[in-house]
């Protein structure tokens, strides 16, 4: 049954008691819940740190080729 929402604001101190008062299964949810938001940002600030307008898909292309020759060329010499 969800009759609204209600902000109220707490400190650190405060929330920290309320979540104390929890059964230990929704203590669990919550910290599951933290932990998906936190790898969430994580991964997105990593992706966003190898974003690159620099690269085209050509280059990729090229790169991938290349590699691919020298794989070949490996397995082949053996």
């Amino acid at each position: 049954m969800n009759i609204g929402t209600l902000q109220i604001s707490l400190s650190y101190d405060q929330l920290l008691d309320l979540i104390k008062q929890l059964p230990i299964r929704e203590k669990v949810r919550l910290s599951q819940e933290l932990a998906k938001e936190t790898i969430d940002t994580r991964l997105s600030r990593l992706l966003n740190s190898f974003k690159t307008d620099e690269l085209s898909l050509d280059t990729i292309t090229e790169e991938v080729e290349k590699v691919r020759s020298e794989l070949y060329v490996n397995r082949k010499g053996k």
